[in-house]
């Protein structure tokens, strides 16, 4: 099923690597608009605040089952990229196929221990008002049901972004969208089901859209293999190949949402459901910035991947330095937009009680600062997990996100509410830093093209 076109070791690397990023950039931009349909329309409830406080809370758990999500979605994007670089399809499908069954089983667990453990969870949290625990709580007993379907289709998406072709994952989360939006208003407000209401349509929207991965892996004329079958016997040897690549990745996931839930126990507990309100919306407004960049870094995982596979090294150097100078654009457009529109953004979703758009422009303002930073970290990170070097990026997030609570803590002395936003703004730039510092070094080991045996497949980080 390969074509020249989705072909990413040939032709102008812009052209390729837009071809990969602008539909992932839109599946992103997607997900931004589906969590803000549900603030939105959980924000025209009498108890808005209490509403939002709530599915933020519910959110981080939701977050925190990231980690187990990319195992399947890095181990099919980095298995898919780098073999059908080498022209090895069927390895390649070896890869998607065992990455999409690991999923399955990681989902099904998660999602038991979010339905079983509801309330001691949210408990950690710190949240005093009943009504947010209650409304956290049912939140997450639903959306429980609905991950195993959000698992196996982040890895089926990473086996179609790996193989160059995100077309189809825009495609499938369109439709999700589409259903989520109009389900939203008719279960939070129409049925009055509030936060209930926005989980059930969750759920629905997440099997709608597996049901479509599903088919179009099976059956869509430009689908990345001949053949897909998501039930089946896992290879072992692939299943720790898969683990080397993606625990990292996992353990980086985990860490940074664990001590940001620390960070919302902080704003919880000092400052109550009005600042985890304002958290809540003023970090989905930021998404973005990370989700969007975040969405190029895949592609250029993807980039990398063909090309390593390939080898061609020269091709890999050229296409860090442009995705780094289109993510350093769109980083210095988001602070632009933060800076100068984030009051009226705020607006969009929170107004009652009117301090609080105060405090959502303040929150929006200091996270401004930590943007272009960004763009360092998905540039950077995106080379190497293309490579399959998952552990220097990781190691710069879990780094910077263990400093975090100390920042926002030493901040909050000084400054209130106000340095908890600080500190997390100082911790992106410390990442973003970090991480540029040590791919400038690592570069330096990648052969250049001419001092390269291509039918040598000796790894170049030792």
């Amino acid at each position: 099923m390969r074509s020249n076109t989705f072909d990413l070791t040939q032709d102008p690397i812009l052209k390729k690597i837009l071809l990969v990023a602008l539909p992932i950039m839109g599946t992103q931009l997607m997900q931004v608009t589906y969590n803000l349909t549900d603030m939105f329309w959980l924000g025209r409830m009498e108890n808005s605040v209490t509403a939002v406080a709530a599915s933020g809370l519910a959110g981080m758990f939701m977050w925190l089952g990231m980690s187990l999500l990319m195992i399947g979605r890095m181990g099919a994007e980095i298995g898919t990229s780098q073999n059908l670089g080498r022209g090895e399809i069927e390895t390649a499908r070896g890869y998607a196929q065992d990455a999409a069954r690991m999923a399955l089983v990681l989902g099904a667990l998660y999602g038991a221990i979010l339905i079983v453990f509801a309330g001691p969870l949210v408990s950690l949290l710190q949240v005093k008002e009943p009504d947010v625990f209650n409304s956290a709580c049912a939140y997450l007993r639903i959306v429980g049901i609905g991950i195993p379907f959000t698992y196996v289709s982040a890895a089926i998406t990473g086996s179609f972004n790996g193989a160059g072709n995100s077309r189809l994952t825009f495609m499938a989360n369109a439709v999700g969208l589409i259903v989520n939006m109009i389900l939203d208003p008719l279960m939070i407000l129409g049925l009055g089901w509030g936060v209930r209401g926005a989980a059930i349509a969750t759920v629905i929207a997440q099997g709608v859209v597996l049901a479509l991965f599903v088919c179009f892996s099976k059956r869509h004329p430009k689908r990345p293999f001949e053949d897909f079958r998501v039930f089946g016997s896992i290879d072992g040897q692939r299943v720790r190949q898969i683990l080397r690549w993606s625990v990292p990745v996992a353990v980086e996931s985990a860490a940074f949402t664990a001590l940001a839930m620390v960070v919302t126990g902080m704003v919880s507990g000092w400052h109550g459901e009005t600042a985890v309100a304002v958290q809540r919306v003023g970090s989905q407004i930021e998404s973005l910035s990370w989700l969007i960049g975040g969405g190029f870094s895949s592609a250029i995982t993807a980039f990398i991947g063909q090309n390593y596979g390939a080898r061609r090294w020269e091709r890999i150097r050229r296409g860090y330095r442009i995705s780094l100078a289109v993510l350093l654009g769109w980083e210095a457009l988001v602070t632009t937009l933060l800076v100068f529109g984030g009051r009226f953004l705020f607006s969009l979703f929170l107004s009652d009680p009117p301090e609080i758009l105060d405090m959502g422009a303040t929150y929006l303002r200091i996270l401004a600062t930590s943007q272009v930073f960004m763009a360092l970290e998905g540039a950077c990170s995106g080379v190497f997990r293309g490579m399959g070097e998952t552990l220097p990026p990781s190691i710069c997030s879990i780094s910077s996100n263990l400093l975090r609570p100390l920042f926002c803590w030493g901040l909050a002395q000084l400054f209130g509410l106000n340095g908890l936003w600080m500190g997390i703004a100082a911790s992106a730039a410390f990442r973003g830093t970090f991480m540029l510092t040590w791919y400038t070094l690592y570069e330096r080991r990648i052969p250049r093209e001419d001092e390269v045996d291509t039918l040598s497949m000796k790894k170049v980080y030792a």
